[in-house]
């Protein structure tokens, strides 16, 4: 599990090895609460976080709707590269940071 500004992620894809809990650490942000997916893909050595929404979520749309994480993977990032995905497992505000799961 991974704790980080209050909240709690579970890592449940890591292809190519791509998760590093210190690069996220560095690059998360408190934007990211609301959501209930981050994707992290990593490009020309940078880290990329965006988040993504459970599909029936009332704002949910097409750009931001965990099913269409794999059209984010194909067209917004390098072709091939590593990346992780984090499902918010619950709410808990008593937590504030990063947990390890695995290693790059």
């Amino acid at each position: 599990m991974i704790q980080i500004g209050g909240r709690t992620y579970e890592l449940i894809q890591n292809y190519k090895n791509a998760w590093d809990p210190e690069a996220f650490k560095q690059r998360y942000s408190e934007v990211l609460d609301r959501y209930d997916y981050i994707i992290g893909d990593w490009g020309y050595e940078k880290l990329r976080l965006k988040g993504f929404l459970r599909d029936n979520h009332p704002k949910a749309n097409r750009d931001t709707a965990f099913s269409g994480i794999t059209d984010y993977i194909n067209e917004y990032c390098n072709f091939g590269c590593a990346y992780f995905v984090l499902q918010k497992v619950k709410d808990n505000h008593n937590h504030a940071e990063t947990g390890h799961a695995g290693g790059k």
